[in-house]
């Protein structure tokens, strides 16, 4: 279990490692296909364009898996993730590097959680996604 987070090393005020996802416009045409939110400003730059937007965007559902990832590679194999809850602050793009991070803001070792505040950032640092997770996570004992 030596890659494994525990409870028991884990401190309130952690800082989750950082997940870094580059999205790209094909990643958006497949996740459409795989989850069936075929919205043209997910796609199609020029509706995107009509639409007032600056091309295409990210699904929010889409950002709300990176968030998750962020959570369950944190939490390792023997972790589960208890909850996920996001807010959609701001649009993503195509293109730009995505930072998903997280902070632990508390734990419960009697119970073997976790609390966590956890968002995404754009290249400029922007905060365009933020929420919060609720991972259960082992003891070494």
């Amino acid at each position: 279990m030596s890659d494994q987070t525990s409870i028991d090393d884990m401190a309130v005020g952690a800082e989750i490692p950082t997940l870094t996802k580059r999205p790209t416009t094909r990643q958006l045409a497949m996740y459409a296909g795989a989850s069936g939110d075929f919205y043209e400003i997910h796609y199609d730059k020029d509706f995107a364009n009509a639409q007032g937007l600056p091309g295409v965007i990210l699904h929010g559902a889409l950002k709300s898996a990176f968030l998750g990832q962020l959570m369950t590679d944190w939490a390792g194999p023997e972790g589960r993730l208890l909850s996920l809850s996001v807010r959609y602050r701001e649009m993503d793009v195509p293109g730009d590097t995505l930072a998903c991070r997280g902070v632990v803001k508390e734990k419960d070792e009697a119970a073997g959680t976790a609390r966590c505040e956890i968002w995404i950032e754009n290249g400029a640092g922007v905060r365009t996604t933020t929420g919060e997770a609720v991972v259960a996570l082992p003891s070494r004992s």
